[in-house]
């Protein structure tokens, strides 16, 4: 009798950790992507050009790649708690400071603080939630936690766009910015009264038996693909997003529509991240990973002759491709890495998907003042197709597909 409060004292503790993160995640999402409700306002009352444009995201997204190594290495030390809280305060401060920006000078200050802070969500966050559910049904779990993460891509985008037409984009960075710091102090209350992060691996003792040294990484040539795979992934979403706002105001859109179809495209992506985590449990990674990118490939390139309407209705599948994918990448990532060094380790593949997409929307903006939107959003379709043959190499390359439990199997 006494073992059944010890295992509901774990189902407790998991699923504290699981919402606190997701928690996190639904606020940082939210940061990262009413940025694409944001661009062409800013465009517009700054006079950017399609190339600034791209480029204001960029920063934003170099910035939170940047800051990831450092920070997965700072919570082998200090711990995860207190990082995210931290980094979840600079980015809401950040976010609160826009709403004083006078130019694009200021803005790319602002971007470039707000973005250092974010980097800390996803690597501190995936860790946590991947070592927490360790023996359990730990895709399933990272599921859930990407699927959060659109929650808040599907909610902020449009609760901003709601305070822009009743008051102005500044209204709406402050206002998200002070609920993001209360967040901030919720995330290190509730996190440490649990006892996370008490323990950081690096105080652990290195020459205890299955203790891992570098990067943890259990099989390279398996990461490697995977990590090839999150950065073209990551690339075509981040430039896709970045561009469709653009192309629904060509076809007519108000700012409240252009809301609306970033609610549209992320509630897609909810389902798709929250499904496709299951789905890739029954069909493995290589079927999962194809049906996204066709849908994908499929959905952005039937956008762009439809009338609006027709395209608002499209949306939704094309955000279930164009997030499932990334939803599958990152509950795998888990498989490749040894559980002490999975911080660093989620690090390292955030840093390089999170950095391809950082640069994308500053090339494809710049291709965009040449040969204009359209054009560049079938290019970003095309680049979507090169994921098919290489999720092929990831076949039979997981621990768990190695040990015959994950259902990729032989025979596609």
């Amino acid at each position: 009798m006494a073992a059944v409060p010890e295992v509901n004292a774990v189902d407790r503790t998991r699923r504290t950790i699981l919402g606190t993160c997701s928690g996190a995640h639904f606020i940082h999402d939210g940061f990262s992507d009413v940025l694409y409700l944001l661009l062409p306002l800013w465009q517009s009352e700054f006079g950017l050009s399609l190339t600034q444009v791209g480029m204001v995201r960029s920063l934003y997204s170099g910035a939170m790649a940047t800051t990831q190594l450092p920070i997965g290495f700072l919570s082998e030390r200090w711990g995860e708690p207190r990082l995210l809280s931290l980094g979840t305060a600079i980015t809401a401060l950040g976010f609160i400071a826009l709403g004083l920006a006078g130019g694009l000078a200021a803005l790319i200050a602002l971007l470039l603080l707000a973005g250092a802070g974010s980097g800390a969500q996803h690597p501190l966050c995936a860790s946590l939630v991947s070592k927490t559910y360790e023996g359990g049904p730990q895709r399933a779990a990272l599921g859930i936690y990407n699927f959060s993460g659109d929650l808040g891509k599907m909610a902020v985008p449009l609760f901003a766009a709601l305070i822009i037409s009743e008051l102005n984009w500044r209204a709406s960075t402050v206002g998200y910015g002070t609920m993001g710091l209360l967040g901030a102090l919720a995330i290190l209350l509730i996190l440490a009264s649990s006892g996370t992060g008490d323990a950081p691996a690096s105080k652990r003792d290195s020459s205890a038996p299955g203790t891992h040294v570098g990067w943890g990484i259990q099989n390279p040539r398996g990461f490697s693909c995977l990590v090839l795979i999150g950065i073209l992934d990551s690339a075509s979403r981040t430039a896709f997003l970045t561009f469709l706002p653009f192309l629904l105001i060509d076809k007519g859109a108000d700012v409240e529509t252009v809301g609306l179809a970033l609610a549209l495209v992320f509630g897609g992506g909810a389902a798709g991240k929250f499904f496709c985590g299951f789905l890739a449990e029954r069909l493995g990674i290589v079927r999962t990973v194809i049906v996204t990118e066709m849908i994908t490939c499929g959905g952005i390139a039937l956008l762009l002759p439809l009338p609006l309407v027709a395209a608002l209705a499209l949306l939704p599948l094309v955000g279930l491709g164009l997030n499932g994918t990334s939803s599958v990448l990152y509950g795998s990532v888990a498989e490749f890495l040894a559980p002490e060094r999975r911080s660093r380790g989620f690090s390292l593949f955030y840093t390089l998907g999170i950095g391809a997409g950082a640069v994308s929307p500053f090339l494809f903006g710049s291709l965009g003042d040449r040969i204009g939107v359209e054009p560049v959003l079938a290019i970003i379709a095309a680049l979507v197709l090169i994921i098919v043959p290489l999720a092929f190499l990831l076949r039979g390359n997981s621990h768990r597909q190695r040990m015959n439990d994950d259902p990729v199997g032989g025979d596609m």
